[in-house]
């Protein structure tokens, strides 16, 4: 179990002041659960950040008692991408969620390593359903079954724990093997002049012609 304590801020609080002194400002909120204000040690936040990502539930150690959470966002500073202020969302006990899972892209394509295709990565997460204690960490796709050029993994190829339902179109395609094209031809160049004559030749007939009566 992931957990993080954290403490409840007063709104009336400076969040450059927060954030001078080392926190990070935040929020949890759920559809049963009013939304707190509350902030978390920089440090500590940015080590469950990385473990759990925004597709696995932590426990933040509040005051109030333990509130069950996804790490619903999480806002950065322009410049060097420091995060500067979080939202969680309380998770209801028994009832499920959606979330965005990452998709980790394991083994190596044949049809890359023996036939010159091209790896071409079209899904990078994968949107799902489930409990929070079914909830996967990440989702696990091997490119080694991408053996011939025209390969390609399917959303629904994708084999997830008991428990997750796919909400990603079943059909859209997470991986692919293309080949290369051939450079284009192109078109001769037109002859400005020649084109200057027909348009001149043009215009004399037009004059030559008698008028209509």
């Amino acid at each position: 179990m992931i957990t993080l304590k954290g403490e409840i801020r007063e709104g009336k609080t400076k969040l450059g002041q927060i954030r001078k002194q080392g926190f990070i400002p935040g929020v949890y909120y759920g559809h049963k659960e009013k939304a707190t204000l509350c902030v978390f040690p920089i440090n500590e936040f940015v080590k469950v950040w990385k473990e759990a990502g925004e597709s696995t539930v932590i426990t933040l150690e509040m005051p109030k008692g333990k509130v069950s959470a996804l790490i619903h966002e999480v806002q950065k500073e322009p410049i060097r991408g420091l995060p500067i202020h979080v939202d969680f969302y309380a998770i209801e006990k028994g009832a499920e969620v959606t979330v965005h899972t990452p998709i980790e892209f394991v083994g190596v394509s044949e049809a890359v390593k023996s036939l010159g295709g091209t790896l071409v990565k079209v899904l990078y997460e994968l949107e799902v359903k489930a409990l929070p204690e079914n909830l996967p960490h990440n989702v696990v796709v091997d490119i080694s079954k991408l053996e011939a050029l025209d390969s390609q993994i399917l959303a629904k190829d994708i084999i997830l724990s008991k428990g997750v339902t796919l909400i990603t179109d079943p059909d859209d395609v997470v991986v692919s093997i293309t080949v290369g094209k051939d450079e284009p031809v192109e078109a001769p160049a037109m002859d400005i002049s020649q084109i200057e004559v027909e348009k001149k030749g043009k215009k004399e007939e037009e004059e030559e012609a008698p008028a209509e009566k």
